[in-house]
């Protein structure tokens, strides 16, 4: 009987100190694989249901607490779907406790301090569930493939991050990390339904075609960034991502797994409320 797949089958080895995790390679995963579908579109959207119903107590929990802090990174090529993976995921989710920051070009201000100074003051605080839809990882994978990084600049930036992160994670904050993994034949099918959309003009920009025409420099540059920034206190994740349902699904188990593994719980109740009645 062929072995059922699990979640830390499309986890990214932990850097082991090496420039290079040599056992790492995107290659090696299928954009269009639905290893966790629950075998249609349909299905996995009750699924998908199920699972919300049961974030929704533990980010209660989560805030209620106001001990931990969790940060889920989504990354991945335009049109891979970090939006609608934020939509579909945290559909049933209070937004009480939960905050979304979309990380763009930096401003002239940020560029003048170092690169995780405008990420750290958006880190979760305590009792808060923070989405990053791209992050700190935007000023390492662009500018290196620009040609501005060199190899003891990206060298350099990959040690920053694991040390931020792991403040981070010494700061109880459980970090998940997915690579929303989009094949190319895929990106030019969505891409291309924007532009026919006028609906979705908005969406779209005339950068996100010079950024196809790099992909083979995008994918190079995301290999070596995981690999160098995955580790025990922050993995990352690679998320097959061509099947919206299955990405979605996937990323939510990700997320339920790390919440369960915190045994979250409410508050004890308090003695001081007993016996009293409101007029």
């Amino acid at each position: 009987m062929a072995k059922q797949p699990e979640l830390d089958d499309f986890r990214v080895p932990y850097f082991d100190g090496g420039k290079k995790n040599s056992k790492f390679s995107l290659d090696a995963f299928d954009p269009a694989a639905k290893p966790f579908s629950t075998g249609s579109k349909d299905s996995d959207r009750v699924r998908l249901s199920a699972i919300g119903a049961e974030l929704e107590t533990l980010q209660e929990c989560l805030h209620a607490q106001q001990k931990r802090r969790v940060l889920l990174v989504l990354q991945g090529m335009d049109t891979s779907g970090k939006d609608g993976t934020i939509r579909a995921v945290f559909h049933d989710v209070d937004p009480l406790g939960l905050r979304i920051v979309p990380f763009k070009a930096p401003t002239p201000v940020e560029v003048a301090h170092d690169f995780l100074w405008r990420v750290h003051a958006q880190a979760p605080a305590a009792g808060e569930l923070t989405i990053f839809n791209r992050s700190h990882y935007e000023d390492l994978l662009v500018p290196t493939v620009l040609g501005e990084l060199d190899a003891q600049a990206f060298e350099q930036r990959c040690r920053h991050i694991r040390e931020f992160e792991e403040m981070l994670a010494d700061s109880c904050t459980t970090i998940i990390k997915c690579m929303l993994h989009i094949s190319k034949d895929e990106q030019r099918t969505r891409l291309q339904a924007r532009i026919d959309d006028p609906t979705k003009h908005w969406k779209f920009d005339l950068a996100d075609l010079d950024a196809r025409k790099q992909w083979d420099a995008y994918q190079s540059a995301y290999r070596d960034a995981l690999a160098a920034t995955s580790t025990e206190y922050a993995p990352w994740y690679v998320i097959p991502a061509d099947s919206k349902t299955h990405r979605n699904v996937m990323v939510a188990e990700l997320l339920l797994r790390a919440l369960e593994a915190l045994k979250l719980e409410y508050p004890p109740p308090k003695e001081s409320l007993k016996g009293i009645k409101v007029e």
